[in-house]
């Protein structure tokens, strides 16, 4: 309740600036539900930020449950797509029936594996993963960018990104999710988005190594005390965190761009923690969250177009407004300010 809270109290500020601006904030609205739902091929762009806000708030969430807060999934997502891009160009003439479980394979074990390093230093040095993962994603910017410009380079293309992957890894006219949203960007592994939230539920919720992650993350001393090696359940649950984070390159690789683009992320790392937060760090609300979250940016992204005073600069400080908004509820004890209130 107080994350949905956060979020209508959130766009109410931003309606608030819109107003004070000179923008009609009911044309606002306007823009931003037209834009998000207006079409199908608008639904499908709205719904392609969702799935790969999914991957991100879950990854946050898996982190958070385990007491660790992942900042890094910005760069373990952006490791693991070009990598993913490497092994579609490298692996060129696998069939599709081979070459999309490799890139699935390919995108979360990179993605694990980035995950992992912050999640070693944290179990057996005691670096703090805010620190470590921060300073990751601009090690996972640098090595993208240099493989990007330098080693994996399209020559056919002035633009910043790598050579196409082969069909066999990327093949939009056979994608039926594609298809149905008019050849939006959104593809199959929305299913998988959906498919992911639920398994993870299961696992936090429905078994013993969920358990042991949960515990560790309530009171790493205590699980200890109960058995249960806490520096090992943390550093994988990092593992774990950078796999999810991972899929966001499956969706871009091999769902939507069929190779690897610099700056193709609309921050999804970042945006995926007010994601998590306002899901509560639950993997089916997150599927919503996400859905929201994605709604908005798909509408932030037109309304440079479609107001006077409104920039796209402008619609990321919208963005800006909601996220800190969500945020800050989430922290809120609104029990105590109304004892406070009352008691006053």
């Amino acid at each position: 309740m107080k994350s949905v809270l956060g979020f209508l109290f959130g766009i109410f500020l931003s309606l608030l600036l819109v107003l004070w601006i000179g923008e009609s904030p009911l044309f606002v609205l306007e823009v931003l539900y037209r834009s998000a739902f207006g079409s199908k091929y608008d639904l499908g762009l709205t719904l392609f930020y969702a799935t790969n806000l999914a991957f991100t708030g879950l990854s946050v969430a898996v982190a958070f449950k385990a007491g660790l807060f992942n900042i890094g999934a910005e760069g373990q997502l952006h490791f693991a797509a070009i990598l993913t891009a490497w092994v579609g160009m490298t692996f060129s003439q696998l069939p599709m029936g081979l070459a999309l479980p490799l890139a699935f394979m390919a995108s979360t074990g990179f993605g694990f594996l980035y995950g992992l390093v912050p999640g070693l230093l944290k179990a057996y040095r005691g670096s703090h993963e805010v620190i470590v993962t921060m300073m990751m994603n601009f090690i996972a910017a640098g090595v993208a960018s240099y493989l990007t410009l330098n080693v994996l380079k399209n020559p056919n293309s002035q633009n910043p990104e790598t050579s196409p992957v082969s069909p066999g890894f990327f093949s939009p006219e056979r994608d039926l999710t594609q298809q149905f949203f008019e050849g939006a960007p959104v593809n199959y592994t929305l299913w998988i988005a959906i498919g992911i939230a639920v398994l993870v539920y299961f696992f936090l919720s429905k078994t013993t190594a969920g358990y042991k992650l949960r515990a560790a993350g309530l009171n790493a001393a205590s699980a200890r005390f109960s058995g249960i090696d806490s520096r090992k359940v943390q550093m994988l649950a990092m593992g774990f965190a950078g796999a999810l984070a991972g899929f966001v390159a499956l969706n871009e690789i091999t769902g939507s761009a069929g190779k690897y683009r610099i700056g193709f992320s609309a921050d999804y790392g970042f945006v995926g923690i007010a994601v998590a937060l306002m899901a509560r760090n639950h993997p089916l609300g997150i599927l919503i969250s996400a859905f929201l979250f994605g709604a908005l940016q798909k509408g932030a992204a037109d309304l440079d177009f479609e107001t006077e005073l409104i920039t796209r600069d402008f619609a990321r400080i919208i963005q800006g407004i909601v996220i800190l908004s969500v945020t800050a509820f989430y922290f809120i004890d609104f029990k105590k300010l109304i004892q406070k209130w009352r008691s006053k």
